[in-house]
């Protein structure tokens, strides 16, 4: 497999919130949804981030191991609450990446709410021809 969520608990995480109105802190990161697929040689990832200051965004790498965290700050006004649906708070994100992907190519964009990040596939990693010699010389190309 070449993305793997780390997070298997995520539908849970996103019930209790629903029925407890909590929201996430730092001790406890907020969810923060995802679309991924692959585009020929290049791997894409969105996360939804709307509301985001991009300057509260921070994506880290290490080794295979993608980490996106941002933030939602809470209200500052004591103003009276009327509905809280918009988690507040620390949002983090783990995504174990394969062997086969570049991880020193990743680019990233904020853009209107969404977060994208574009992870291309390793050289190493990409189809090629082999080319088999035979008794007669003759050379005829396998795709590996």
């Amino acid at each position: 497999m070449m993305l793997m969520r780390t997070d298997p608990f995520r539908d849970l995480d996103r019930l209790t919130q629903q029925m407890f109105g909590t929201d996430g802190t730092t001790a406890r990161p907020s969810v923060m949804p995802m679309d991924a697929w692959r585009d020929g040689d290049t791997f894409q990832v969105e996360f939804d981030l709307p509301g985001v200051d991009p300057d509260s965004i921070d994506l880290d790498v290490e080794r295979n191991v993608i980490t996106v965290k941002a933030e939602r700050p809470a209200r500052a006004s004591d103003a009276e609450l009327i509905a809280a649906e918009r988690p507040r708070g620390v949002f983090s994100r783990q995504l174990i990446l394969g062997d086969n992907l570049d991880t020193d190519r990743i680019t990233a964009n904020y853009d209107t709410g969404v977060l994208t990040l574009q992870i291309p596939v390793a050289e190493q990693a990409k189809p090629r021809k082999i080319a088999i010699t035979h008794d007669g010389d003759d050379r005829h190309a396998i795709n590996a």
